[in-house]
């Protein structure tokens, strides 16, 4: 295949089949879809992205957060906030929606293993970290420790509260989740996601730490990251933007020199550090 014709595929979506969608939240949800040929082309490198075509309504950039290891399913989870989002939500079962991907540079496990592994989410940044903890966890004697630190709004807005019981059962694994409000019935900890470190048995040195959520709360945790001692180069942060083409051509995600769809969603911190300080950019 020649390059022109890999670039004008990329920007042919394929047909899927929608086979589940789960409520996570009131207003989150996560979708399986699968291809409508059978082909189990589904492979995927954990932190990438797709672009999901609702017919009639419009196209939407969305992270993987399914299992990196399961070829015959994409999985997305989307909070819904407008509506393109309302539309993909609201499909039941059995209906057609278009993919296009996946895109993107990942996250690096690759460079992960023999490290342990600090996860930071916030909200639902947690949903483009999940397959990187399947990655952890599939190949466990290839990596050290995982440290996952998880910060919502409220209880009832925390994604994957099944799973995050079980991971935290698992050996050499730590997880610590924190809400701004509790309320009545919630006993754990309350406060922004940053408080966590305080009760993280972390070992600098020989971590890499991976974030994901709101640009402030990026800002605030690869500071206290270093201040923990990691060095910048081992601090990597998925960066959201409005993305349209997912190919670098219409220039909607351009962040400095960056085209967030091509160049990213993943960055090492020191490639955008001066960046990240810049507010509203």
């Amino acid at each position: 295949m020649t390059a022109a014709a890999a670039q004008f595929d990329a920007m042919v979506p394929s047909a899927c089949v929608l086979k589940q969608v789960t409520k996570e939240t009131p207003d989150t949800f996560t979708l399986a879809v699968a291809r409508e040929n059978g082909s189990g082309e589904n492979a995927f490198a954990p932190g990438q992205f797709s672009m999901l075509w609702v017919f009639g309504v419009g196209e939407l950039p969305i992270s993987i957060s399914g299992d990196p290891s399961k070829h015959d399913e994409l999985v997305y989870t989307v909070r819904s906030v407008g509506k393109a989002t309302h539309a993909l939500v609201s499909q039941k079962p059995g209906t057609e929606i278009g993919v296009r991907g996946p895109f993107g540079h990942g996250w690096p496990f690759q460079a992960a293993r023999g490290h342990d592994v600090i996860i930071v989410a916030g909200g639902i940044g947690l949903a483009p970290l999940r397959p990187m903890i399947y990655e952890v966890f599939q190949n466990r004697a290839e990596y050290g420790r995982l440290v996952i630190l998880y910060g919502a709004r409220s209880p009832r807005e925390l994604l994957y509260r099944k799973e995050l019981a079980a991971w935290a059962r698992q050996p050499e694994t730590q997880v610590l989740v924190t809400v701004d409000y509790g309320g009545i019935g919630w006993h754990g900890h309350v406060g922004v996601v940053t408080t966590l470190f305080k009760y993280a048995r972390l070992h600098p040195a020989r971590s890499v730490a991976m974030i994901c959520g709101p640009e402030i709360m990026m800002r605030f945790v690869t500071r206290q990251l270093q201040e923990h001692g990691l060095q910048e180069q081992n601090i990597y942060l998925s960066m959201e933007r409005n993305m349209k083409c997912a190919a670098g051509f219409c220039g909607h995600c351009q962040y400095g020199k960056h085209f967030i769809c091509k160049d990213g969603p993943v960055f090492p911190y020191a490639e955008i550090a001066q960046l990240l300080d810049k507010y509203e950019l």
